[in-house]
């Protein structure tokens, strides 16, 4: 191998190193399912284009159906993975989707956004907002997909992520609230374990993210700073956070910096003791998983 192709220009364990001559190697690669029926939940799962043009995906869960009419909430979920790992076709994403939607009973859809480095940041900010802005084409019944034009109460919609994810839920639903997307009604948002700026430079953020200077000046890092999130759709907020998680404080920066804005909604704060980033994804048998989805259960029924 010539010494170039060998030769690392970038490192950030445990997530990815890049190449002299561009190739990306990740640390981890997360499994993947397909979709299909969950026998223990009865939930279907399957997968849909949201744009050709960009090839972005997603995965829609539809819980057991009553009766054919029946309209349920709609879940707009974004999964975690720093912006550069994860998929919401993954084991985690399904376990941890499958439980909310057969527990609540939603409908849920993941958006597949395209991952940095690759796809530069903001790409996976606008495909998550391109993946909302489909979403609303069902708001008349006449959508691409008849899942959401049959079963889907778009005027009860709740926008949700874990980690970067968070960040994602957070930037989509100040975009709809600035943009004035009336189609749908978006009712909450659940921020789970969520990563925001500090002021210290995160520099595999600004690798990913060129001109960001990757702290807590950038409005999709730091919402104290972005002038439009007042104007975030959503009327709850609910911040989840875990005792041991190194991005614990962030979380609670969050919450803070959104009771006392001028966001006009209520936000909630819950805190899982002893546990760490996202344990409900990568430990789902964890004993503090249950009471974790009850407590979003609970925000979702009772919006």
């Amino acid at each position: 191998m010539d010494s170039g192709d060998s030769e690392i220009t970038h490192n950030f364990p445990p997530y990815f190193k890049v190449y002299k001559d561009g190739r990306v190697e990740r640390y981890r690669v997360f499994q993947s399912v397909d979709a299909g029926l969950d026998p223990t939940t009865g939930v279907q799962s399957k997968d849909v284009m949201i744009s050709p043009e960009t090839g972005v995906k997603a995965r829609i869960f539809l819980p057991k159906i009553n009766c054919s009419d029946q309209k349920l909430p709609l879940l707009v979920h974004y999964h975690g993975g720093a912006f550069c790992l994860g998929s919401a076709f993954g084991v985690m994403s399904k376990h941890f989707l499958t439980s909310l939607v057969s527990q609540a009973n939603i409908i849920a859809i993941s958006v597949d956004y395209r991952l940095a480095p690759e796809h530069p940041l903001p790409i996976a900010y606008d495909d998550s907002w391109a993946g909302l802005q489909w979403v609303a084409a069902h708001a008349n019944g006449l959508g691409p997909e008849p899942w959401l034009n049959d079963h889907a109460d778009l005027g009860r919609v709740f926008l949700a992520g874990e980690s970067a994810g968070a960040n994602i839920a957070h930037y989509v639903a100040v975009q709809a609230g600035a943009t004035k997307l009336d189609s749908i009604k978006i009712h909450g948002l659940l921020i789970v374990h969520p990563f925001f700026g500090a002021k210290e430079p995160d520099e595999m953020y600004k690798y990913m993210c060129p001109g960001s200077s990757g702290s807590d000046d950038d409005p999709k890092l730091n919402p104290a700073v972005d002038p439009n999130s007042k104007n975030m759709a959503g009327d709850r907020v609910l911040v989840c956070v875990a005792e041991k998680d190194g991005l614990r404080n962030r979380g609670v920066a969050y919450y803070e910096t959104l009771a006392k804005s001028e966001w006009d909604g209520h936000v909630e704060f819950y805190e899982t003791s002893g546990e760490d980033h996202c344990f409900h994804m990568f430990r789902p048998d964890s004993e503090k998983v249950g009471p974790l989805i009850e407590k979003m259960v609970h925000f979702i029924n009772n919006a």
